[in-house]
């Protein structure tokens, strides 16, 4: 997933369609409300440098990756015993 700053124009967004006939893209999903693109990918055909460049030359402003896997909690510390 992919945030994007400026909206994409016509243009971008009708590159943004060719991008789903790349052999290896499953599925492409703008997010207008988050400013978000996600990109399902077969990665045994493409890598994630490669899905980069093309939304980058698609016109799409891209601003950050963004991950699909939230920040994991810290363990507890378990509580030290008192010393005898």
């Amino acid at each position: 997933m992919y945030r994007y700053g400026v909206p994409p124009a016509e243009a971008a967004m009708m590159a943004l369609g060719r991008i789903r006939e790349v052999y290896g893209i499953r599925e492409l999903a703008l997010n207008e409300s988050d400013r978000t693109v996600r990109v399902e990918y077969d990665a045994t055909r493409l890598t994630e440098p490669t899905v980069h460049g093309l939304l980058r030359r698609s016109g799409l402003d891209i601003v950050e990756r963004v991950s699909l896997i939230p920040p994991q909690p810290q363990p507890e510390s378990a509580p030290q015993p008192a010393a005898s």
